[in-house]
């Protein structure tokens, strides 16, 4: 089992392993997988079957994180990301509109990144703010309350 990551980002996990039991080493799995993004930007698939020998679970169990987990991603994606929840509260709230005007001022489609690599747009499960309804996550942070013109804002900013 080989990971393909720097002897930086190796260490760091076998620090994080030293705060599991032996026995259970499989509750690393999330600290795990955050450095693995952290530094490679996703999760390469290539890489899930020596983290999954790693923690001593089934490759399968890794997947199921992966795809359970909205924060971890599967695939490179643009230096901004924006994940737009689409769960009852905000589909209720304006999701549908919110996700029809960044596809329209990025130029891509749910699920695709810009020719530039810029801008990635993703509809997500909840997001767990639905009292603030429509939001979504850029990056690592939460915006709420959107509306067109807040989207418009954000965008000027990122030009």
């Amino acid at each position: 089992m080989s990971l393909n990551l720097s002897q930086a980002s190796l260490d760091r996990i076998a620090e994080v392993l030293t705060h599991y039991p032996a026995e259970n080493k499989r509750a690393a799995l999330l600290p795990i997988l955050h450095l693995v993004q952290e530094e490679k930007g996703y999760i390469p698939v290539e890489m899930e079957e020596g983290i999954a020998a790693l923690v001593g679970v089934p490759v399968v169990k890794v997947k199921e994180v992966l795809s359970f987990y909205t924060w971890f991603r599967q695939k490179p994606v643009g230096k901004y990301h924006f994940q737009v929840c689409r769960t009852i509260s905000c589909t209720l709230r304006g999701h549908r509109e919110i996700m029809t005007h960044l596809e329209k001022k990025l130029g891509i489609k749910d699920g695709e990144t810009s020719a530039d690599g810029k801008f990635t747009l993703t509809a997500v499960e909840c997001l767990a703010s639905c009292e603030t309804a429509p939001m979504m996550q850029l990056n690592e942070k939460y915006i709420d309350n959107l509306t067109p013109e807040k989207i418009d804002e954000i965008l000027a900013g990122l030009r």
